[in-house]
């Protein structure tokens, strides 16, 4: 793979496959970034002398964070070249990284915690990019660069928490800014320059971006759809961390994040049900992956004690999130060719504000019902996100 300039690539062939590894790469490491601290929750806690509930915080402000970035910073995807803005936003996240492994007290955290969400807005610009880039090949290239994000998303917990167990917590972001410094470096490098298609100011940008909600309904239900699914991925995760610490299982944080193995497999299984979406089954296809987050929860409120049961909710619930979200972006995308970017923020905003959402009422859950009332809070979001399937458009 040789360093390109941008000139190198004519929008719309087909991309070599180390350049799609790249950017597949590149949006797992900046992605991971949003889910680090999810099973290290009580080792930050007891480190920085915080309850539960004031440390649950972090993961709500990553997760808002990056909502807010997803929704003033993707749009500009269509305005101004990418490359530059991914460049720009992974320098900031690294410096964001580097203060946290020195922050002292809750409240620093939590403000870094917001910045790194935002910084991570470059994980979602990827992604539009790769579908506009290769036009040829574009499932295919979006399923590789969604594929990173996915494993980007469920190895984070895997390796933040033997980094914890076996370091600091503080380790973990200074190990991903010595990451995202290097992806950084290699972006440079090797990923193409395209020419941004919107020619008028940033406020007609948003504002144009915003009129897509009221000309697509198909973008209103998968937004929609997309926030609860998540926030039932967000409070299952959130959640978890402290129930399995807790006197039930006493577990640490490196075996805490060893679930997230299981999750990386039923994440990887996931880009199947993106082949019902191609053939115009969306309706089938959301029917079958919502039923599975129902499914994963019944089973968890079943048998609450079962490690075996646990393994096998998380890869059904995994499959089920995820497999939501690819045939959502295969239903959005299709919309307007010219405005991918726009159309991701205003998925990608309200499913993550819906993850930001999920997470605090899990949280309000955890402290009021613990996780009998937590479980409870998951299947009803589950229902209503399969009522919002039923009546759905197809």
């Amino acid at each position: 793979m040789n360093p390109v300039n941008k000139n190198q690539h004519q929008e719309g062939d087909p991309l070599k496959s180390g350049t799609i590894l790249l950017m597949a790469v590149a949006a797992g490491i900046t992605v991971a970034n949003i889910y680090y601290n999810q099973p290290i929750l009580k080792e930050m806690a007891i480190s920085l002398g915080a309850t539960d509930t004031e440390v649950g915080k972090v993961s709500m402000l990553t997760q808002v964070g990056y909502g807010l970035g997803m929704f003033f910073l993707l749009p500009l995807g269509d305005k101004v070249n990418r490359k530059k803005l991914i460049l720009s936003l992974l320098t900031a996240l690294m410096l964001a990284l580097v203060l946290m492994f020195f922050a002292q007290g809750i409240a620093i955290v939590w403000g870094l915690s917001l910045v790194i969400g935002i910084c991570a807005a470059p994980a979602q610009i990827i992604l539009p990019m790769a579908a506009s880039l290769d036009k040829v090949n574009r499932g295919k290239t979006v399923g590789i660069v969604f594929s990173g994000i996915l494993v980007g998303i469920l190895g984070s917990r895997v390796i933040s928490g033997f980094i914890t167990d076996w370091l600091n917590w503080r380790y973990v972001y200074a190990i991903s800014a010595f990451m995202v410094l290097s992806i950084t470096v290699l972006l440079k490098l090797y990923l193409p320059d395209v020419k941004h298609k919107f020619t008028g100011s940033y406020l007609q940008l948003i504002k144009s971006t915003l009129i897509l909600v009221k000309e697509h309904r198909v973008l209103r239900e998968s937004a929609i759809l997309g926030a609860f699914t998540f926030g039932i991925f967000c409070s299952f995760w959130t959640t978890i961390t402290f129930y399995l610490s807790g006197p039930q299982f006493n577990f640490h944080a490196d075996s805490i994040g060893l679930f997230g193995i299981v999750a990386i497999g039923g994440a990887l299984v996931a880009p199947y049900f993106g082949k019902l979406a191609d053939k115009g089954n969306t309706r089938k296809s959301l029917l079958i992956t919502v039923g599975m987050i129902i499914f994963s929860i019944v089973l968890l409120k079943v048998m609450p004690l079962s490690i075996a049961a646990l393994i096998i909710a998380i890869f059904i619930l995994d499959i089920g999130v995820q497999a939501t979200q690819i045939t959502n972006f295969t239903r959005i995308y299709a919309l307007d060719e010219n405005s991918h970017s726009r159309l991701n923020t205003i998925y990608m905003t309200t499913y993550f504000i819906g993850g930001g959402i999920g997470t605090f009422f899990g949280l309000l859950c955890w402290k009021h019902g613990g996780w009998d009332l937590s479980t409870w809070q998951m299947l009803i979001w589950s229902f209503i996100a399969l009522g919002i399937v039923f009546f759905a458009k197809k």
